[in-house]
């Protein structure tokens, strides 16, 4: 196996839903609103670690089915498997690559044949390397090295490849970070048209600029991101949440029980004020005390506001991760479940009792 980072060193669909009144039309009146949550699962991460282009099995790897098996089995109905769009398309405009795109397909199928829905996760925070300069930086998206249409074309091809799928979810891009939104919205704008062109009505995960952060949505200018157009109007705004100091998850050490939901707060109200639908995409807790108790408020705090909210996915399994790594959702040595894997498979059992 290649190398196991740390979070941070990681960094740097066709699912018209009809649950509670939720799909195409899902800003409408607050009294179609759900009464709970559609979604509660895990990040599955191993595709995006390494650098690229990398070896599959050494440098990288996607889910297997035990992973997968695993978490069906505690009862998460979504993953989010992460990747890295220089991979799937290495040349930008052409072809996405047979051998990996296959290795995509895989996850998607078994995962839906287990009921979950799969949120495809391009992780690469608005940014990509490119063959040309032998993959020596990265460019932003929307420079001359990767233009806009180049996103757009990416995503017009990953959705015909998976409209066809009523379980895949099109998670536009992971924590864009270092664009302004002035850049961005046009990008995301282009995706979104690109994918429903293709006559997929897939529900879209947006996410704003700075990590996606909800914490500093309105501080961050990502209130801007309310003029996205989506013509299936089957959209929701993506955002992450740790809970240490900076918010970044790479402390162990929560700054408060209630410092989730605390921080949550402001985008909530915004959501629910401009009738915005919203998906947690990335938090997680370490095995503390604060920290469980913090996981446990923030997962009641989303079902509590299951009018705002559509679920959410916590970072993270993936068999890669180090033994000790704290945000480690995966088994134990002796195969036991994690503290904060229990609280959550707890939660995600109430998904399906309501």
């Amino acid at each position: 196996m290649g190398h196991k980072p740390t979070r941070r060193t990681v960094l740097g669909g066709g699912l018209a839903l009809t649950l509670g009144g939720i799909g195409p039309g899902m800003r409408g009146a607050r009294a179609a609103a759900p009464t709970r949550l559609a979604f509660a699962g895990v990040n599955l991460a191993g595709a995006e670690f390494g650098k690229v282009p990398g070896r599959h099995t050494f440098d990288y790897a996607y889910p297997p089915p035990a992973t997968i098996d695993y978490y069906a089995g505690l009862g998460f109905n979504v993953i989010r498997v992460p990747f890295r769009w220089e991979r799937l398309q290495p040349r930008l405009g052409e072809a996405l690559a047979t051998d990996e795109q296959a290795r995509l397909a895989a996850v998607v199928a078994h995962a839906s044949a287990k009921g979950q829905s799969v949120i495809i996760d391009p992780h690469n925070y608005a940014r990509r390397r490119v063959e040309t300069d032998n993959w020596a930086r990265e460019h932003f998206i929307g420079t001359d090295a990767v233009p806009t249409e180049t996103f757009a074309d990416f995503w017009r091809r990953l959705a015909e490849a998976f409209k066809g799928n009523p379980r895949a979810i099109f998670g536009l891009m992971n924590e864009p970070a270092g664009i302004a939104v002035d850049a961005w919205l046009p990008a995301a704008d282009a995706a979104v048209k690109s994918i429903r062109e293709t006559q997929a009505s897939n529900l879209i995960l947006v996410p704003g600029i700075d990590y996606a952060g909800a914490h500093s949505w309105i501080s961050s200018g990502n209130v801007r991101m309310r003029a996205i157009a989506d013509p299936a109007d089957n959209f929701a705004f993506e955002v992450h949440q740790y809970l240490d100091g900076d918010s970044s998850g790479t402390s162990p050490e929560a700054v408060s029980a209630t410092i989730g939901s605390e921080r949550i707060r402001a985008f909530q109200d915004w959501a629910r004020e401009h009738q915005f639908k919203a998906f947690l995409g990335e938090f997680g807790a370490a095995d503390n005390e604060r920290s469980l108790a913090a996981l446990r408020d923030l997962c009641r705090t989303l079902e509590d506001n299951a009018d705002v909210w559509l679920g959410w996915a916590a970072w993270a399994g993936g068999s890669w991760w180090p033994e000790d790594y704290f945000l480690n959702l995966e088994p134990a040595k002796d195969g036991r479940a994690r503290k904060q894997t229990e609280i959550l498979a707890e939660h995600a059992r109430r998904v399906h009792s309501g």
